[in-house]
């Protein structure tokens, strides 16, 4: 029998027995991206996250694992429940402490239940319901779980579905004309027009991996990261001591994309590499220079396709949200999440919600499907 421990530091459980539990392919699944987010200063308990990892051990031998946190708030999850907070407040009950089992301020879908089989994911399961129950927490979450991880969930778990946005080499395309052959006529011509005015406006681009970045380019791309943020008053969790960290222990997972004009950087676009996939986490740019025209596209978006197509990797996946994405060629994924609620009546209230919410999500995935800038219509994931 497994006996289930929860952990208050990733640090605790050995890197090279919890990435033996998942195949590489997913960057931010790995030991150390999530043991640098919290050695690194990206999680703090001010901003609502404090480590709470689940893991199945038989003997010294870890069997089962889980990435997971006590939240007492919803900052930087992606998935949002402020209603069913508020509808708890409502009723004189908290909602917060809850337990969440995701990868901080990443809405990219990847392992979360790390274990050999579907046995190994229901015994992780139980375990997490039954610390839940005892830390007398209101719910369990787990958030942007992979669709093959489904059958380990029982009826108590609530599902929900979301929408993003993803590129995907369908045709084997071998260069970006290639690509934009595919599209109408319309939508070609928009995006050859975008990329245009960033040539006139003399921006070039280079791609610079984590074991070729320099102090001086990880500081800039920093820097563009905290001038984005400043402007839309949102708060920061990305330290640069994070980066350097990525730029040591994930070396070639670690992308970044810098725009340079007059001989400086202006803004940039980092990335993660993983498997066949290009994810993209963060971009920034200089006070005023991220108006340039179509500069936020090319960096964000046509500088990932290209390097995907150059590279042979099959998809991107630039972020959350984003519904003008569709027009770059970026088509509607579904993405998932589950919900524990340890209230019965709440769980039996929110049950034809989520149904309800589903059904309203995958309407919108069709018909945003239909309206492809693809000549061939591409399907999305679902």
């Amino acid at each position: 029998m497994a006996t289930a421990r929860v952990h208050g530091a990733l640090s605790d459980i050995p890197a090279a027995q919890w990435d033996a539990l998942h195949d590489g392919r997913n960057p931010f699944i790995a030991h150390a991206f999530l043991a640098g987010m919290e050695r690194y200063g990206v999680l703090r308990e001010a901003y609502g996250w404090t480590p709470r990892h689940l893991a199945l051990w038989e003997g010294r031998a870890l069997v089962a694992a889980a990435p997971g946190y006590l939240k007492d708030n919803s900052h930087g999850e992606f998935v949002f429940d402020h209603a069913w907070a508020h509808a708890y407040a409502r009723y004189g009950q908290d909602y917060f402490p809850k337990s969440l089992c995701a990868v901080p301020y990443t809405p990219v879908a990847g392992p979360r239940l790390l274990a050999r089989d579907d046995a190994g994911r229901r015994a992780l399961l139980r375990a997490m319901v039954a610390s839940t129950r005892d830390a007398g927490l209101s719910s369990a979450h787990v958030n942007f779980h992979p669709q093959s991880e489904d059958p380990a969930f029982g009826e108590d778990w609530l599902p929900r579905v979301d929408i993003q946005y993803h590129w995907r080499n369908a045709a084997g395309w071998s260069g970006f004309d290639d690509f934009l052959a595919a599209m109408d006529h319309k939508h070609r011509k928009n995006i050859r027009q975008e990329r245009a005015k960033v040539v006139r406006a003399g921006v070039g681009f280079r791609v610079v991996h984590g074991d070729d970045a320099t102090d001086s380019e990880l500081a800039a791309m920093h820097g563009f990261y905290l001038a984005t943020f400043a402007e839309y008053g949102n708060t920061p969790a990305l330290t640069l001591e994070f980066l350097h960290h990525l730029a040591r222990a994930m070396p070639r997972q670690l992308v970044l994309f810098l725009a340079q004009r007059n001989g400086r950087d202006i803004a940039g676009a980092l990335c993660l590499r993983g498997g066949d996939t290009l994810y993209g986490r963060y971009w920034g740019a200089n006070a005023g220079e991220g108006r340039i025209a179509g500069l936020h596209f090319e960096t964000c978006y046509y500088q990932g396709i290209e390097y995907c197509l150059r590279e042979g990797l099959a998809k991107f996946e630039p972020g959350a949200q984003g519904e003008h994405k569709l027009a770059r060629g970026f088509l509607p994924s579904l993405v998932r999440s589950r919900h524990w609620i340890a209230d019965p009546a709440f769980a039996a209230a929110l049950a034809p919600w989520c149904a309800q919410e589903a059904r309203s999500v995958r309407q919108y995935a069709s018909a945003l499907a239909a309206h492809s800038p693809y000549r061939a219509v591409q399907q999305g994931s679902g």
